[in-house]
């Protein structure tokens, strides 16, 4: 059995995910940005069976660093890390918002937390092979304008939220090339299309599936032998945007990624 970090645990398929894990067995780590819902979440998780909960919000690179810390020195066994939270488009026509650290938030929530837990992690994941870092993306996904990065020109939620996903995707990649051989595997997915979740009701999207037809696939790369350096479209093996293969687009995206997380 495992023990797996799933982010964003306290609602949506991030719950759905931690309770299929506790019930299998697993020791489910469940991280929340609320106190309160995540304490609550592991009381009910902890009557099928084992799991703890860890505090963070993921706007801010600060916490992101300590909840790392925090998870690593409490459970040197970790070996399997969901980074399933997210912020989603937002209401249509909402204005462009900032991370606690001044950062476009969808760029900071979707993709520069997950990336910086991960680094947190790794030691901890490389020390417990065979381990498993599953990414959840999205099908939607925009090429990033590295010259605007932050998206301070012309900016709209769904497209911000597309692109997230695409440097998630990128980043993913590349991760798995760097680690290829070290036991650690890395994949990606789309779980479902509009999920029933909070964060796509509030982007005014009528949800076309459930939170119960999204889990299979994550369910499958934390717990199955499904290779590394993948894209799936739920179960499925599928393609991500061709552009997140493209070599000089993931060197340019890790150097960019490198100068944002050191401002």
């Amino acid at each position: 059995m495992s023990t797996v970090l799933i982010t964003g645990a306290t609602s949506g398929l991030g719950r759905y995910v931690a309770f299929e894990l506790v019930r299998s067995g697993h020791v489910v780590l469940a991280h929340g940005r609320d106190p309160g819902r995540t304490e609550r979440l592991v009381e009910e998780l902890r009557t099928e069976g084992d799991a703890e909960a860890f505090v963070a919000d993921l706007s801010s690179l600060a916490q992101v660093r300590e909840l790392g810390a925090h998870v690593a020195g409490a459970h040197p066994d970790l070996d399997v890390l969901i980074n399933n939270a997210g912020a989603g488009a937002g209401a249509r026509g909402a204005a462009r918002e900032l991370s606690a650290d001044g950062h476009e938030l969808r760029l900071a929530v979707n993709y520069l937390a997950p990336v910086t837990l991960t680094r947190a992690l790794l030691p901890t994941l490389r020390a417990n092979t065979p381990a498993r870092i599953v990414n959840v993306g999205s099908v939607g996904q925009d090429p990033v304008d590295f010259d605007d990065i932050e998206f301070r020109r012309g900016y709209e939620g769904f497209a911000a939220y597309r692109r997230s996903k695409f440097a998630l995707a990128a980043h993913t990649f590349a991760l798995a090339e760097e680690l290829a051989d070290t036991g650690v595997a890395v994949n990606v997915l789309h779980p479902a299309t509009f999920m029933d979740t909070a964060m796509v009701r509030e982007g005014g999207v009528e949800p076309w599936s459930t939170v119960a037809d999204g889990a299979p696939g994550v369910l499958a790369l934390a717990t199955q032998e499904l290779g590394t350096g993948g894209y799936f479209d739920g179960t499925s093996r599928a393609r991500a945007h061709e552009a997140t293969y493209d070599r000089e687009v993931q060197k340019r995206l890790a150097a960019v990624t490198d100068q944002l997380l050191t401002l």
